[in-house]
C-alpha cells in the first residue's frame, strides 16, 4: 500500500502537467517548415519586383507601380501568415478584425490625403498654367525684335 500511495499521488502530478502543455493555448504554434516557405516566398516576391525593374521589363510607369504594389500587398500578407502567425482563428479572430480595421483606416487616410493634395494643387494654382503659356510668346516675340 505505501508504494502504491508513492506512486499515484506522482502519476496524477505527470498527468497534470501533461494537460498544460498546450491544450488551452489558442495561440500559434509554428514549423521550422512554414518559417522556410515564409522565407522562400519573400525572397521570391522580392526577387521578382527587383528582376521587373531592373530589366525594365514594364515601360509604363502606371502599370509598374501598379505591378510592384501587388508584389507589396502579397509580401505583406504572406509576413502577416508565416511571421506573425494571423489567421481568423488566433485569439478567436479579434486579431485579424483589428488588421482589417487598421488596414481600411490606413487606406482611407492615404486616399484622402492625395485626393486632398491633388485638388488643393489644381484649384489653388490655377494662374500657374496661364503664366507659362503668357511668358513664352512674349519671350519669343523679344527674339524677332533682336
Amino acid at each position: 500500500m505505501a508504494s502504491s500511495d508513492t506512486h499515484a499521488p506522482h502519476a496524477h502530478h505527470a498527468h497534470d502537467a501533461h494537460n498544460d502543455d498546450h491544450h488551452g493555448d489558442v495561440g500559434p504554434h509554428s514549423s521550422m517548415r512554414e518559417y522556410v516557405t515564409g522565407f522562400v516566398l519573400s525572397v521570391i516576391l522580392t526577387a521578382i519586383p527587383f528582376w521587373l525593374v531592373m530589366n525594365d521589363v514594364i515601360e509604363n510607369r502606371t502599370t509598374a507601380v501598379l505591378v510592384l504594389g501587388g508584389f507589396a500587398v502579397v509580401q505583406i500578407l504572406v509576413h502577416m501568415v508565416y511571421f506573425l502567425h494571423m489567421n481568423g482563428k488566433v485569439e478567436g479572430g479579434w486579431t485579424m478584425l483589428s488588421t482589417i480595421f487598421t488596414v481600411v483606416f490606413v487606406a482611407i487616410a492615404i486616399a484622402g490625403t492625395l485626393w486632398v493634395m491633388f485638388h488643393m494643387n489644381t484649384n489653388m494654382m490655377p494662374a500657374h498654367g496661364q503664366h507659362q503659356h503668357q511668358q513664352q510668346p512674349a519671350a519669343a516675340h523679344q527674339n524677332h525684335t533682336q
